[in-house]
């Protein structure tokens, strides 16, 4: 088979291996395996990096390679090289020799699918260097001129191109062209000699042209702007257990965090997650419906097709507050004897797949968010979050605040600086008494790490009052 240079696989196949040898050595090497396959990648990425008026980074880079992968029963072979070649592939598949030979029928191929959720187009090259380096400025400008407090702005931009073919023993291949791109905006701010520090980020898997539209990049300065003057005046964070509510869209990440993780097959197989063995049982409130959709347009979290060839869906994970499903990649799908849900993923062909979230959220309610706040009464409005950390085990988790308020009488007042949520993924969702109607997805940022690999991801809710978590606070 030929691959001419407008075909994008050109890029894996330019050297010196062609899709019938790919195909060819995958069989050879992966034939005593009960599944496994050859994932293809060639990655094309920038970053240009803006600070104090001037650019500071600029790189680029290009890599290519493969990974091949044996499943025997419940063990896996893994080798991997930056290299494109037959005798590379003929190397690695001497490590498939290690695994005991299968003894069962060879798992089923993933399904097929005809849809496309993005557009192949490189964005990389669509739009000249100095031009992007014109909006860094751009962005810059703009942003010192909207407040004399303002004394930092950094500008981040970047994108990415990645064409990956999966080749599996049994002759199928799945083929998908992945564009990414993301611009951050942070500014600090300096009133009275207290500095504060906003920040906002969009993006998906879009190309350039909708981050260079001044709507766009003018939004995300008047938020990051707005958070750092907000926390200008932050008192400091009450502490103790009182009602929260959480905001719409990005708040989701304390979902993804303190749930998602915990609905990882891998996990639950092995009887290490706290919501092990509970599928059917009620784990969240009534009207709590949570679900993983890898199949939304653009969404930085979607994928046409998982790093293992079967097309993503909508995953109902919790449905009225009862469990229904883990996420699953083959191996342990095959395992715990159910469908994948295509949500095998890794972070480039130097990685296995295992188990992975791609956009996760709530659905909404019928709650307005104005009414939520005023049944609240007092406690405390969580509008954005920083870093957060979870233990799979027990599901205990800690969060921080970046923007929050605190509700007093049904009204919010002081933003508050410091804030922490402490609970557990288990427990939570059970607290949530109620849901808005305005659920938002996130605006294109979030980065999920497990097992030291790090893949793009997606989160969302609407606005949600849990009725008692401790919050971790610094006031006297």
């Amino acid at each position: 088979m030929t691959i001419t240079p407008a075909d994008p696989r050109h890029f894996l196949y330019r050297d010196t291996l062609d899709p019938d040898a790919a195909l060819r050595l995958t069989a050879q090497t992966l034939r005593h395996c009960d599944d496994g396959e050859l994932y293809l990648q060639y990655l094309s990425s920038e970053s240009f990096g803006f600070d104090d008026g001037r650019l500071k980074t600029a790189d680029y880079n290009t890599q290519a390679g493969f990974g091949l992968r044996g499943v025997s029963g419940e063990t896996t072979a893994f080798a991997h090289a930056n290299e494109l070649s037959e005798a590379a592939i003929i190397r690695a598949g001497e490590t498939m020799t290690l695994l005991d030979p299968a003894k069962g029928a060879r798992a089923a191929a993933p399904r097929r699918t005809n849809s496309s959720l993005y557009t192949p187009n490189d964005p990389l090259g669509l739009i000249p260097f100095a031009k992007k380096v014109a909006l860094c400025q751009e962005v810059d400008a703009a942003a010192r001129a909207r407040d004399p407090r303002v004394v930092q702005v950094s500008v981040g931009l970047s994108g990415s191109w990645s064409v990956v073919e999966i080749v599996r023993p049994d002759g199928f291949t799945a083929f998908d062209v992945r564009p990414l791109v993301r611009l951050n905006v942070s500014i600090v701010v300096e009133q009275n000699g207290r500095r504060e520090t906003g920040f906002f980020g969009m993006g998906g898997r879009y190309l350039y042209d909708r981050l260079f539209e001044p709507a766009q990049w003018n939004r995300a300065i008047d938020e990051a702007l707005h958070q750092a003057v907000v926390n200008l005046d932050a008192v400091a964070a009450p502490a103790g257990e009182m009602t929260v509510v959480c905001g719409p869209g990005w708040p989701g990440v304390l979902l993804h965090e303190a749930i998602g993780h915990g609905l990882e097959g891998d996990f639950n197989r092995k009887g290490t997650s706290a919501f092990a063995g509970r599928i059917g049982d009620r784990v969240a409130a009534p009207g709590v419906t949570v679900v993983d959709d890898g199949s939304i347009a653009d969404r930085r979290g979607s994928l046409t097709i998982d790093d293992e060839g079967t097309p993503t869906q909508c995953n109902v994970l919790i449905e009225d507050g009862i469990l229904k499903c883990y996420i699953q990649d083959r191996l342990n799908a095959r395992l715990m004897g159910v469908e994948p849900t295509g949500n095998g993923r890794r972070e480039s062909y130097a990685h296995a797949p295992m188990p992975r979230m791609t956009n996760t959220f709530m659905y909404g309610g019928n709650d307005d968010p104005g009414e939520i706040i005023e049944r609240a009464k007092n406690g405390i409005y969580a509008k954005s979050f920083g870093g957060g950390q979870v233990d799979i085990t027990s599901g205990k988790f800690v969060f921080s605040c970046t923007e929050a308020y605190k509700i007093e009488n049904g009204k919010i007042t002081v933003p508050i600086k410091g804030a922490t949520l402490i609970g557990d993924g288990p427990s939570v969702l059970t607290k949530v008494t109620a849901i808005g109607n305005d659920m938002a997805l996130d605006e294109g940022v979030g980065v999920c790490g497990k097992g030291g690999q790090s893949v793009p991801a997606g989160v969302g809710q609407p606005t949600v009052m849990v009725s008692a978590l401790t919050v971790g606070g610094t006031a006297a």
